[in-house]
């Protein structure tokens, strides 16, 4: 069972690779990029589940709730982690800033549809709702979870920009853990979605 997640997780390294790493960043679109590597990675959990895990539950009510909370506590965490990052580490403000530089290569707008209807939503397709469900199936639920946890975060090193790294793991952790919670894909897309949206393009963090 195992064996099915090495080659999906192989290529997420070498789709975060291609997109993060310094040495290849430059060489395509951030954002033509990242739909592709997500979308390819979200049928390539739909094919080897045989089903869509987000058709396969039933969307409530309160998963819109629950997915509208989390991502303003999650950006409420995030606004106060940098507040203190900036003070405390010299090098927080000028890795920050340079995440945001790929918002030069594309309009506001169509970032946030990206992000809201598109990459975040494939994402947690694969990340929750393949690799954290196989994980947890094997390993049981707390070890799936730390896990994917890890395999999450570890595809964003390299960037070699820590602060890169550290959102990757708070978001790993906070996600993972509101699947593992709820049992509900719908309510962490929608999370993910809207805190992709409101970090990003409605109010960002950086400071210049």
């Amino acid at each position: 069972m195992i064996q099915a997640l090495i080659a999906p997780c192989l290529a997420a390294n070498i789709f975060w690779f291609f997109l993060f790493s310094p040495a290849t960043a430059g060489l395509m679109n951030f954002w033509a990029g990242m739909s592709v590597a997500a979308g390819s990675l979200a049928l390539t959990a739909i094919l080897a589940q045989r089903r869509n895990p987000v058709n396969h539950q039933r969307f409530k009510p309160s998963d819109m709730a629950i997915g509208i909370i989390s991502a303003v506590i999650l950006y409420g965490l995030f606004w106060a982690g940098h507040a203190i990052s900036t003070r405390l580490l010299p090098f927080a403000h000028d890795q920050v800033v340079h995440i945001y530089a790929t918002k030069d290569q594309l309009s506001p707008v169509l970032i946030a549809l990206l992000l809201a209807f598109w990459i975040g939503p494939a994402e947690e397709i694969f990340w929750r709702g393949f690799v954290q469900q196989r994980l947890a199936g094997i390993f049981g639920a707390n070890k799936g979870y730390m896990i994917a946890t890890v395999l999450y975060a570890g595809v964003h090193v390299y960037a070699m920009n820590f602060m890169l790294f550290m959102a990757a793991l708070i978001c790993g952790a906070f996600w993972g853990y509101l699947y593992r919670r709820s049992g509900s894909l719908w309510s962490v897309i929608i999370s993910h979605a809207l805190w992709d949206v409101i970090i990003f393009v409605v109010l960002p963090i950086r400071k210049y």
